[in-house]
């Protein structure tokens, strides 16, 4: 018997640009219009799978975050999915329940293809989908929501919420701008959805980038339901 997948919905973007806060209002959406569904936070700091990629963004393989190369990093976070997939979600997917995601597969995409250029950016986008949707046998997003932050807003923001710490990720402006650059050139190219997060060198009130997000997802669980 074929197995029966359900949506899975993802919210993406670079460190500081509210991913948090968009995740907690499209799940509120859901749960007010009485949508049954799942919620997922990647990494899942507390957990055994996700030791490794504390390791790397607390500094202790390099200070930087071009000290790791994207594969080894990208495989820290991808053991930390395939665990949440086969013991916690699997199941519902299969049976058809929404999934929601703050950040999954595609922050990879985002964080390590920034590290590479040129042609060994395509070969490594290429790879880390193969490798987390084909050969570990994850879902592929039916949405994926960047959250288009500029950089310089993104970086104050950060440093307005935690001042001067934070992992290597969070405290390198220039690796942030580069992440943006990626995901808006990955986001032409994938079909993944822009959402403008930022107006006239302000952020946008976040009901406004919410609304966007919760009418394309609504747009979509009705298609299950049509069928």
């Amino acid at each position: 018997m074929p197995r029966v997948a359900g949506k899975l919905f993802v919210i993406e973007g670079t460190d500081g640009s509210g991913k948090s806060t968009q995740f907690r209002l499209l799940c509120s959406a859901l749960k007010e219009r009485g949508i049954a569904h799942r919620e997922i936070v990647f990494p899942r700091y507390g957990e055994e799978s996700s030791a490794l990629l504390r390791m790397y963004l607390e500094g202790r393989f390099g200070s930087r975050p071009d000290d790791v190369g994207p594969y080894a990093a990208s495989t820290f976070f991808a053991v930390d999915r395939y665990a949440s997939y086969k013991t916690d979600w699997m199941d519902d997917y299969r049976a058809g329940v929404p999934i929601l995601c703050d950040r999954y597969t595609t922050s990879n995409a985002i964080h390590q293809a920034a590290k590479l250029a040129g042609q060994e950016r395509e070969e490594y986008l290429r790879w880390i989908f193969d490798f987390e949707y084909r050969l570990l046998g994850l879902p592929e997003p039916t949405e994926v929501f960047f959250l288009d932050m500029p950089a310089e807003i993104a970086f104050e923001l950060l440093r307005r919420r935690q001042g001067e710490a934070g992992d290597i990720h969070e405290r390198d402006h220039q690796y942030l701008i580069r992440c943006r650059q990626n995901a808006l050139d990955i986001c032409r190219g994938s079909g993944w959805t822009a959402v403008p997060c930022a107006q006239n060198g302000r952020p946008l009130e976040p009901a406004a980038i919410s609304r966007v997000i919760v009418e394309k997802v609504m747009q979509s669980l009705a298609q299950i339901t049509e069928k």
